[in-house]
């Protein structure tokens, strides 16, 4: 097996993860327990995703630079997110919910791109629609959950 196909086995495993451990950390009461458990397993898997994605690309660059730049973005999210809740300066939890559900959303797009030709229905819509869907349904379920946070905290 060649390098780079085990490069994208870890790059899937950790994607993979990624997607069941931002689920139920959003899911679940924010509290110590299972929200920051699965936190801290979602930040790890997507450092390796980052580093992956970086490899995979350097790799094949011709066909996969997008990857460099997409997964720069979208850990930069997930690293907004998460070191807004280890440094809780004013207005932490705004940027922590801001930050990991944004990176959740990196990772929703990345899934249904590579794999939307695949699924019925998804495999009917132009790929910009594919690429940009994950954002329009999800930026304002992040306007939402951060005002739901913003009006428990002031009462």
């Amino acid at each position: 097996m060649d390098v780079f196909r085990l490069i994208l086995i870890l790059h899937i495993a950790a994607g993979t993860i990624c997607l069941f451990t931002g689920a139920i950390s959003a899911s679940v009461k924010k509290r110590k327990g299972l929200h920051t458990a699965s936190g801290e397993i979602y930040h790890a898997c997507y450092v390796v995703i980052l580093l992956s994605s970086i490899c995979m690309a350097i790799m094949h660059w011709s066909e996969s630079a997008y990857l460099f730049y997409i997964a720069i973005f979208s850990y930069a999210l997930a690293l907004y997110g998460y070191t807004a809740k280890k440094s809780q300066r004013a207005g932490w939890l705004s940027r922590h919910i801001g930050g990991m559900l944004g990176s959740y959303i990196g990772i929703i797009t990345a899934v249904l791109v590579v794999n939307g030709h695949h699924i019925p229905g998804l495999n009917q819509l132009p790929v910009l629609v594919i690429w940009l869907l994950p954002t329009i349904i999800g930026t304002p379920i992040i306007i939402m959950v951060g005002r739901k946070y913003k009006r428990t905290r002031k009462a």
